[in-house]
């Protein structure tokens, strides 16, 4: 299980898919999908005047940042740990 570093409060159920999400991605891509996303991820937060990190902040985070050859795959992660990445879209 890959372990993340966060400054900010993550809401446990998008922390869990996270998680899932993150090993599950290949192995020479997920550091820096790790540091990519959770970077990305508690801006989002904070943009929303947030203490805490919510599915939405991860989710848009990895539809703004993964590159588009990876897209498919990111989507499908997405749908195998229980993220609804369509209505972020």
């Amino acid at each position: 299980m890959v372990s993340i570093q966060t400054n900010m409060d993550w809401e446990k159920e998008a922390l869990i898919k996270y998680n899932k999400m993150l090993n599950l991605i290949p192995t020479f891509h997920r550091r820096l999908a790790q540091e990519v996303v959770n970077k990305i991820a508690e801006e989002n937060a904070r943009k929303r005047g947030s203490s805490q990190v919510e599915e939405a902040d991860i989710v848009k985070g990895f539809l703004t940042e993964v590159p588009k050859a990876f897209y498919s795959l990111m989507v499908r992660i997405m749908i195998d740990v229980g993220f609804d990445y369509k209505k972020y879209l």
